[in-house]
């Protein structure tokens, strides 16, 4: 058995692409448009999660689907889904990237360690700090929980 993708729904496509790839630094590898089914699937991996085997995009890491449904509807329960996670090389310039790009940090990494966004559409996603916890930083070390996460 092999992983091959987690698939979250998205409502606009620029947005979830400015979160995913501008802020969150996911690449796009793969982008299929169904016009019969009427929706647009994207495939997102992290950088040096693989290029795929024999040339093919879907067989490469850990992947996010997003899937855009052209005809409009509404997307609740984000939480309900869980969360995505990823593993950073460093919590704090990750946490600073992602505040630089207008994406609120809503649980801080106090501890060095983890850090919880959400993307435009509501998805949790978990950041975790590589190998060991960092040393507590300001103006993280203070900064408390906002919303929900």
């Amino acid at each position: 058995m092999k992983y091959l993708h987690t698939m979250v729904r998205v409502n606009d496509v620029d947005a979830s692409l400015a979160f995913y790839c501008g802020a969150l630094g996911l690449e796009e590898r793969h982008r299929v448009d169904v016009e019969a089914g009427r929706f647009t699937l994207i495939f997102l991996g992290a950088p040096g999660d693989g290029d795929g085997a024999q040339g093919n995009p879907l067989a490469a890491g850990s992947l996010v689907e997003l899937t855009h449904n052209w005809d409009p509807e509404a997307l609740e329960g984000g939480r309900n889904f869980g969360h995505l996670a990823y593993e950073v090389e460093d919590i704090y310039a990750s946490c600073q990237r992602l505040s630089d790009h207008g994406v609120d940090i809503l649980r801080p990494p106090r501890d060095g360690h983890m850090a919880f966004i959400r993307s435009p559409d509501g998805i949790s996603i978990e950041l975790l700090q590589k190998g060991e916890s960092l040393p507590a930083t300001e103006p993280w070390s203070s900064m408390s929980n906002q919303g929900e996460w």
